[in-house]
């Protein structure tokens, strides 16, 4: 990858789950989004959507069931629906290749970016310690992408010490969840939220001494208490 991409790589193995649909044209050049299934190792799926350059697909099959590795950035845009604002994340496609054999981590990403709003630090009724983050991560032409992030355990005790404009770098995995939020009561809609589940993380000082923290966290590890990040 080039040095575009040191700030901002995702790795992705999986399987096409939905019909390759037109989303916009740049500069003469057109791109394409389509639904992509990555496996867990605990063998539930994560649903994550795809943009890729008309470039890329060419000469290549990108039909339902076809099972490719995907590498690129994640990013972040904002869309106007019913009548609000909402963070969308996409995977901009910079490599797509078939998948002749799958991986044991079929699903990595590596952030480095700026705090953009104070950590939010909360336990679930189960006594789960959890810490939501939002991450801003530069792009080219004074552009960023900004990334919902959540840490557990000991990872989100961490980030209970992070301020606005820390420099933090994570590693994890991109995940989606589906959850429903009650509107009324009659009324409950299904949402999806995506965010980097955290297993990582780094807080880049001056003096070069940067503090690590981890917890390699397991798939087991996956069931929290929902929050709209989106």
């Amino acid at each position: 990858m080039d040095n575009v991409m040191l700030n901002n790589k995702i790795y992705l193995e999986g399987k096409v789950v939905s019909e390759l649909k037109f989303s916009h044209e740049m500069y003469g050049e057109g791109f394409y989004v389509f639904d992509f299934e990555v496996w867990r190792l605990s063998e539930t799926t994560d649903i994550l959507t795809i943009t890729i350059s008309e470039r890329l697909i060419a000469g290549i099959d990108i039909k339902i069931g076809n099972e490719f590795i995907v590498e690129g950035q994640l990013r972040s845009y904002n869309k106007f629906v019913n009548g609000s604002n909402r963070l969308i994340l996409t995977v901009f496609a910079r490599d797509i290749k078939i998948c002749e054999e799958r991986s044991k981590n079929p699903n990595q990403i590596f952030l480095d970016g700026f705090i953009c709003k104070n950590p939010v630090y909360r336990t679930t009724p189960f006594g789960r310690e959890i810490a939501d983050m939002l991450l801003a991560v530069n792009r080219l032409y004074n552009k960023s992408d900004y990334i919902p992030t959540i840490a557990w355990g000991r990872n989100s005790r961490f980030c209970k010490s992070l301020e606005v404009g820390d420099n933090i770098r994570i590693w994890g995995r991109l995940q989606s969840r589906e959850y429903q939020k009650k509107l009324s009561d009659d009324e409950v809609i299904k949402k999806v939220a995506y965010e980097v589940s955290i297993s990582k993380m780094e807080k880049v000082t001056k003096d070069g001494e940067n503090t690590v923290e981890g917890d390699n966290v397991g798939d087991e590890e996956q069931s929290f208490e929902v929050l709209d990040v989106i």
